[in-house]
């Protein structure tokens, strides 16, 4: 039985419509005050000024998907550092959210299938802030997508990629697709795996991912209902680029992700 689904003959979450009862108004009110405002600040001239030692249009990306984490009852927590610079980040991937959770610590272009452009509220702040589309399927995309990594990391901006290729049940981390690390190759840069881990020692992965059968918008309003809880972001030792090696470049990140997912 999936972990969605209520065991039968328990109580029903009676706390739920209480939840999407004041969450919902907050959920709002980031849509029409903070959406726009995050995305007039995604602009050439915010680009150039530095707050913190931040780009400020970086921060402002930070803080909307820092505030959207905390309205959907997330409690982030960030361990280890983020490489600055030109980086690749590899992360687990279960969730849709899983691209703003790592947005609220650290500002990066990710990789992402061409469908979340549609999106509501992610997929518009996702192409303002750089997203690298990519077309399921289509090699003519991959290529293009390849070498626009390249051209970002030797820019001195950062990459992110979920190297599985799709969501997962979340119970598990998929194998890494290599190619996916063959720009860090290229441009010289090292990769930083990243453990993302929800819940309690990571005990709510599978609510989290989606359910059999569930599509974007059921599980983005199942999570706005959800009891609130821990998420982590768990930023583990950089593995540097290999001219021989990109396979086990992406076999490293793995390792150290399955083992910061189970410590």
């Amino acid at each position: 039985m999936s972990a969605h689904t209520e065991t039968a003959g328990l109580p029903r979450d009676w706390r739920r419509p209480l939840r999407y009862l004041w969450r919902t108004p907050l959920l709002a009110l980031h849509l029409v005050l903070g959406l726009p405002f995050t995305l007039l600040m995604i602009n050439p001239l915010s680009a150039r000024i530095e707050m913190r030692g931040e780009r400020l249009d970086h921060l402002v990306i930070r803080w909307w998907s820092g505030t959207l984490m905390a309205i959907f009852g997330f409690r982030v927590r960030r361990y280890g550092t983020p490489l600055p610079g030109a980086a690749l980040f590899v992360a687990n991937h279960v969730s849709w959210i899983d691209i703003v959770l790592v947005h609220s610590q650290r500002m990066m272009g990710f990789v992402a299938k061409a469908e979340i452009s549609r999106w509501p509220l992610v997929g518009w702040v996702a192409s303002r802030g750089g997203t690298i589309y990519h077309h399921r399927g289509n090699n003519d995309s991959l290529h293009g997508v390849m070498h626009a990594m390249v051209e970002r990391l030797a820019e001195g901006l950062a990459v992110g990629v979920f190297p599985e290729g799709k969501t997962t049940r979340g119970d598990a981390i998929g194998t890494f697709h290599a190619r996916i690390f063959q720009p860090a190759v290229l441009a010289g840069v090292p990769a930083q795996p990243v453990a993302l881990k929800y819940g309690l020692r990571g005990d709510a992965q599978t609510i989290v991912a989606f359910g059999a059968n569930e599509n974007f918008l059921q599980n983005f309003l199942r999570l706005l209902g959800e009891p609130g809880r821990m998420a982590e972001v768990h930023f583990l030792e950089p593995v540097a680029s290999s001219e021989d090696g990109r396979r086990r470049m992406a076999e490293t990140c793995r390792e150290r992700i399955i083992a910061a997912m189970a410590g």
